[in-house]
């Protein structure tokens, strides 16, 4: 399957050198691992027109994306939006944002995304930096392999809000503030609240992840999620699609009645998916194998 990930060995919080992924990063950076060139190379710089900072960054995000391996070699998934025969090959549509995200948040190279989508939004409903850094510090405590140091996860919570909000924190830097490539999919939206300190007051800006029915998520998207994820089989019950980890509930912060609206999309369009709900039985269930691949084919294929 396109999307089945090694797992996660260590978490990671930084290489992104504080950039957030840009709209072209990614086909300009396939491109480049396809025509032989190394991002180590004296030349990346000119190459790609960028600076050396950012030939890095570009580098970091397509492995957060699942778009190349560690071995820095193109991928299946990577092939398969950008390659030579690439279904969209310049992110013009919604549904490969979508799928962009998904790899992101399950991919887990860049563990702010998978901690946030699967952890952190459920505990706090508004949040910030702080919060997320005390939540990060808080969580090193018990979690093996998770090294905290203030200012690199800080600084990844900024990297994180650029690539899916346009914030108020941004109003001055137009180029920051529309660079953002996931910030199309509304997932993340902030609130400005007043707080009074020492007699002065200040505003502060707070992020929120709600969980929606997601009418532009397309219905196929929903379904290459449940399939794409290893610990599913032919039937599976609605309350893993909404609470497991990776579930679609979690990763596209659907509401119960969002994947319930999904479900019945997805019964209506493919007379080869059901769902059952007697007996206190709530389950999707697949009546004849299909791959991930298949559903994104298609997807692209209308």
């Amino acid at each position: 399957m396109i999307s089945e990930q090694e797992p996660r060995v260590k978490f990671s919080f930084s290489g992104h050198e504080s950039f957030q992924c840009r709209q072209l990063w990614l086909k300009k950076g396939f491109d480049y691992i396809k025509a032989g060139k190394s991002f180590n190379s004296g030349d990346a710089v000119v190459d790609l027109g960028v600076g050396k900072n950012m030939v890095s960054s570009i580098r970091y995000w397509l492995k957060a994306f699942n778009i190349i391996d560690n071995k820095e070699e193109a991928t299946e998934f990577g092939e398969y939006l950008f390659g030579e025969k690439g279904q969209d090959k310049f992110i013009e549509d919604d549904a490969s944002l979508w799928l962009l995200h998904y790899n992101l948040v399950k991919n887990e190279v860049a563990s702010t995304y998978s901690i946030m989508f699967n952890e952190f939004r459920r505990e706090k409903i508004q949040f910030n930096r702080d919060s997320y850094v005390a939540f990060i510090k808080r969580k090193s405590e018990t979690e093996k392999g998770l090294t905290f140091n203030k200012t690199t996860v800080g600084d990844d919570f900024d990297v994180f809000r650029k690539m899916y909000h346009i914030s108020n924190e941004d109003s001055q830097n137009i180029e920051d503030s529309f660079s953002g490539l996931l910030t199309e999919l509304d997932l993340v939206r902030s609130i400005v609240t007043i707080k009074e300190e020492g007699g002065k007051k200040r505003k502060e800006e707070l992020y929120y992840i709600e969980s929606e029915e997601r009418p532009n998520l397309p219905v196929e998207i929903f379904i290459y999620a449940i399939r794409a994820n290893g610990n599913y089989g032919q039937s599976v019950s609605l309350n893993s699609l909404e609470n497991d980890l990776n579930s679609p509930g979690a990763i596209f912060a659907l509401s119960r009645a969002g994947l319930i609206a999904k479900i019945n999309e997805a019964v209506e369009e493919y007379p080869y998916i059901t769902y059952m709900d007697q007996a206190g039985v709530k389950e999707l269930q697949f009546t004849k194998e299909i791959s991930p691949l298949e559903m994104l084919n298609i997807y692209y294929a209308k």
